[in-house]
C-alpha cells in the first residue's frame, strides 16, 4: 500500500462537489451557462497563432534556453520597463508554465517548514495548497470589506510575527475585481521593508482594466524591486489560457533558486509557443484593447442587471473578468445560493466562501467567460431566481 508524502496529505482538501453536479447535469442534456470558470471567451488572436505555426514550420522545436527564448525575454524586458515601471535585465526574467507554475516555484524557493505567508482575504484559493506543500503556514489577513475590500495597515500588521516570510498579493484582485491604489500598495511595501519580507505579486489581470484605472506593480515602488517576485501570464489578456505560458520578473539574487526548481521540474517551457508570446508582446495592441472593451461591455451588463435583483448589490469591478455581488440581502450563504442557482436556474457560479470567510455573503460571477448574448440569458435566469425567493 502506497504511503503518500506529508506535503500531500497535510494540505487542506478542496471541494469539487458542485462542479461534479454541474458536469452530471450537463451530460444529461441540461443547458447550463458557465460563469464559474476564469476562462476567457475570446479566441487567441490570429497573429499569435500564426507566429506559433511559423515557428513550428521553421523548425524551432528543440531545446530552449532554460530561462526562455532570449528574443522573448528581451521583449518582456521592454514591456516591464514601459508598462510596469520595473527595470530588469533579460536574465532576471524566467518563463514558466503559466502563473500557476510561477507561484509554485516562488513559494518553493522562499518558504521553509514553519515559515508563515500572509494571504490577503478574500484570497485566490490555488495559492493555499502550494504554500502548504512547502510546510509553511498560511495566515489570512482580512481586507476591509466595508470599504470595497481595501488594504488597511491595522488589519495586516498585527499578523506579522518572527516567522513571517512573505506577503502574497493578487493585483488586480481575483475575486473582488479591485485594482489597488498606490496608497494601498505603499502600506504593503512599508510593512515588507520594515519587517524584511518578500512580496509575491500575482499580476495576471494587469491588462484587463476599466474606467481609466491604473495598475501599479508593487515592484516599481521604492525599495521593492529587490524583495518582490512579480508574476505575469499571457492567460487572460491574450486569451491564451490553454497555452500555459507565464513569466517571473525577480532580482538576480533570486534567480538561481527559481531556475533550479524549473530546470529540474520541466527543463524549460515549450519552445515554439514562445514565438506566439513574442508576437503577443510586440504585435498590434489594438487587438488587446478590443478584447478589453468587450469585457467592459459585459461587465456593465452584469453589474447593472445584478443591482436590479432583490437582495443583491454589486460594486463595479475596476479590473479582471469577475463581478463579486453581495447577496446578504437574500439571507442565503454563498454555497447555499450557488447550489440553488445551479439547480433552479441552470447557471453555474462560484460561492464567495470559496475565497475565504470574508466572501461568504458573495458570489463570484465570471462575465468574461461567455458571449454578451449568453450573459443576457444568464442574467434573465438569475433575475427569475432572485425574484422568486
Amino acid at each position: 500500500m502506497a504511503r503518500f508524502a506529508r506535503r500531500i496529505t497535510n494540505t487542506s482538501p478542496k471541494s469539487f462537489g458542485m462542479f461534479q453536479k454541474a458536469a452530471a447535469m450537463a451530460s444529461s442534456g441540461i443547458d447550463l451557462i458557465h460563469l464559474e470558470l476564469g476562462r476567457p471567451f475570446h479566441d487567441t488572436p490570429a497573429h499569435i497563432k500564426d507566429a506559433t505555426v511559423k515557428a513550428l514550420r521553421d523548425g524551432l522545436v528543440h531545446y530552449s534556453d532554460l530561462r526562455g527564448e532570449p528574443a522573448l525575454r528581451r521583449a518582456l524586458q521592454s514591456k516591464l520597463a514601459e508598462y510596469n515601471k520595473i527595470t530588469v535585465s533579460p536574465d532576471e526574467i524566467l518563463m514558466t508554465n503559466g502563473l500557476t507554475q510561477a507561484s509554485f516555484v516562488a513559494f518553493m524557493a522562499l518558504l521553509d517548514e514553519g515559515d508563515e505567508a500572509i494571504l490577503l482575504e478574500p484570497f485566490y484559493p490555488q495559492h493555499i495548497n502550494k504554500i502548504e506543500m512547502t510546510g509553511a503556514k498560511v495566515v489570512y489577513a482580512p481586507l476591509d470589506k466595508d470599504d470595497n475590500f481595501s488594504i488597511k495597515r491595522e488589519l495586516i500588521e498585527p499578523l506579522i510575527t518572527a516567522r513571517t516570510r512573505m506577503i502574497v498579493l493578487v493585483n488586480p484582485s481575483n475575486p473582488t475585481g479591485r485594482v489597488y491604489s498606490r496608497a494601498e500598495l505603499e502600506i504593503l511595501a512599508d510593512l515588507a521593508i520594515k519587517n524584511d519580507l518578500v512580496v509575491v505579486s500575482d499580476e495576471v489581470y494587469e491588462q484587463i482594466l476599466f474606467d481609466g484605472v491604473e495598475h501599479i506593480s508593487i515592484a516599481s515602488l521604492p525599495g521593492m524591486r529587490e524583495r518582490t517576485i512579480s508574476m505575469f501570464a499571457f492567460t487572460k489578456a491574450y486569451a491564451m489560457d490553454g497555452w500555459r505560458l507565464g513569466y517571473i520578473a525577480a532580482d538576480a539574487s533570486m534567480m538561481p533558486a527559481l531556475l533550479k526548481l524549473t530546470a529540474n521540474e520541466i527543463t524549460h517551457v515549450n519552445t515554439f509557443i514562445q514565438y506566439g508570446a513574442l508576437a503577443a508582446v510586440t504585435g498590434d495592441a489594438s487587438i488587446l484593447d478590443e478584447m478589453v472593451a468587450d469585457d467592459r461591455r459585459k461587465r456593465d451588463l452584469v453589474v447593472s442587471r445584478l443591482n436590479q435583483m432583490p437582495g443583491v448589490t454589486c460594486t463595479s469591478p475596476e479590473g479582471t473578468i469577475y463581478a463579486f455581488p453581495n447577496i446578504s440581502g437574500t439571507g442565503l450563504k454563498s454555497q447555499q445560493a450557488a447550489d440553488l442557482i445551479l439547480e433552479k436556474a441552470g447557471v453555474v457560479v462560484e460561492a464567495g466562501g470559496f475565497y475565504g470567510e470574508a466572501g461568504d455573503n458573495h458570489l463570484r460571477v465570471c462575465f468574461g467567460s461567455e458571449s454578451y448574448e449568453r450573459l443576457e440569458q444568464a442574467m434573465d435566469r438569475l433575475s427569475g431566481f432572485f425574484n422568486a425567493l
